[in-house]
This record gives structure tokens, sequence and C-alpha cells, in this order.
């Protein structure tokens, strides 16, 4: 379980009930008609798999013909993106939609983007666009009213701490074994404390991430385990005190970021096979490199 935030570019939406979500996407498709987009282009239909038949490069049924649409919430946060520019390509997550779009076919000329607003591009409905990028954590219950890729990002466990403590200069795991080190109860960030760092004293113990950064200010802890994205938010809009000391490997089987599609688009096939092969061939693990490590001063702690 990872720790529950609100957070720019990443936030909890409101939990709805399966029914409730079932119920929403039953009366959207009675009201809305399934066979054409009002461009023209044919619409996704449920159960569709894109299959590599169906994938030929540059001539999907996209929401524009001949267009790529991608679309994410504004402002755009850094690292994800860069100067609130989804277009530009800097950034991790407008990085990997471009990777997406050249393997789909489609170069950076033949891509727009829209905003979407995190909780609409997740909840039932038709979308105003081909696939959607905004750290959104793949989970079961949002499967129930959009379409997930395969995931582009694992999301990693963090340690930040302020930025004049001697935590701060860790280089390593060992480097952090004698810190008081901090986490919220009952997540991954816990674990990560107990089971990877294996710290010579207790950690503390929080009921909340609120409760945590407050014991960071006042000297309580030396330095808070928290997730990667959790991290880049506090360090760069709560606590500006402190820093990102390093970053750990990603669990197997973790928490992962997905492209989000409408439910039963015909391109969910043909997006988790990009995705697929730009993990094969390494260009996730490097962009990753680039843009959530190297670029932000996160190294892998060993």
């Amino acid at each position: 379980m990872t720790d529950l935030r609100l957070r720019p570019g990443f936030r909890k939406s409101a939990a709805l009930p399966v029914a409730a979500l079932l119920a929403a996407a039953a009366a959207l498709t009675a009201c809305a008609p399934q066979d054409a987009k009002t461009d023209g282009t044919a619409a996704a239909g449920a159960g569709a798999s894109g299959t590599s038949a169906g994938c030929a490069p540059g001539a999907l049924a996209t929401w524009t013909a001949g267009t790529l649409t991608i679309g994410t919430d504004k402002p755009a946060y850094d690292p994800w993106f860069s100067e609130d520019k989804p277009e530009n390509g800097k950034g991790f997550e407008s990085a990997v939609a471009y990777a997406v779009a050249d393997k789909l076919g489609y170069p950076k000329e033949k891509v727009t983007w829209v905003v979407a607003p995190f909780n609409k591009a997740t909840s039932p409905g038709p979308k105003d666009f081909d696939f959607d990028v905004n750290q959104v954590s793949i989970s079961a219950e949002r499967k129930q009213a959009v379409d997930f890729s395969s995931g582009y990002y694992d999301v990693r466990q963090a340690v930040i701490a302020l930025k004049n403590s001697k935590a701060a200069s860790a280089k390593s795991i060992a480097d952090l074994k004698g810190a008081k080190l901090g986490a919220q109860v009952g997540t991954t960030s816990l674990d990560t404390i107990t089971d990877t760092i294996k710290p010579s004293t207790r950690p503390a113990v929080f009921d909340s991430n609120d409760l945590a950064k407050a014991a960071l200010k006042n000297g309580q802890v030396e330095a808070l385990v928290v997730d990667l994205p959790t991290a880049f938010y506090i360090t760069g809009a709560e606590v500006p005190e402190a820093q990102v000391v390093g970053q750990f490997e990603s669990a197997s089987q973790g928490e992962q970021f997905g492209l989000v599609l409408d439910k039963g688009s015909r391109l969910t096939g043909c997006v988790s096979q990009a995705v697929d092969a730009l993990r094969a061939d390494g260009t996730l693990a490097k962009l990753e490199k680039q843009w959530l490590s190297d670029a932000v001063s996160a190294p892998v702690l060993k």
C-alpha cells in the first residue's frame, strides 16, 4: 500500500463505488452514439483489442484523423513536464508521450495536446483525447471507468531530508542506517525503511504524511521516506527547505502509472504494445534516468 496524498499532477480522486461507476458508464452509453465520432473517425468499440494487425503506423482510428491527441492536466508540473508546456518534449511524461506517439507512427508535428483535468480524465464518459498522461496509478477501481495501457513507470520510494541535515548528504543505504527516519503507517514507504534500510533505531510512524512533514520540519526526524512523486511535490511546494536525497530501486509488482484511454478504446492494445516496446528496448529506463534521476539529483541509493 502506498501513501495517500493530494498533490498537483497526482491527485487521489474521490472513491466511487463500482456500481456507481458502471451505472454512470451505462447512462453515458445510452445517451451517446457509439458508431462514429463527430469528425467521422470510428468510435472506440468496447472489447476491441488493438492487435498488431490493427495498429498500422500513423493510420489508427484516432480522435482526429491523421493526428494523435494527448491529454494532460494544467498546470503540468516538473519533473513530469517542463515550464508547463507538455508540447516541448521536456520532462519525463512529455518525453514518454512523444516516444509512444513515434512508436505508433505519429511524429511530433502530428501530435496535439489538450487540457484534461485529472478527475475528468479518470471518470466514466467519452474523452476528447486518444490517451492521457498524468501520473495516474493503475487500479482495479479506475479500470471500471477507463482503459489503461501497460505501465510506463514503476513508482519508486525516495528519501527526503532538510538540506542542512546530515542525512541530506547520504550517498548510499548504509549512510542512512544511523538516521532517525519516519514514514506514514501502513505504507510501502514504511516497509522500505524496515526491510531495505534497516536502521539502527526504530523509525517514527505517523498517521498521515502531514504529521510526518511537520515532524521533519521541527526536527523530530532527520529524514522521511515517501514515494518519489510525493517527494518531488513536498520538496518543490510544501517544504522547500528539504531536498530529495535519493531513490530506491523499484519493487517488483508495485504501483505503476499507465496511460489513460476511453473505456473500450480500439487504441488500447496498440498503445500498450508501444509502451511494452519502449520498456523492452530500454527507452523508458533511459528517459526515467534522464528526467527523474539525473535532472533532479535523485540518484538511486544502493
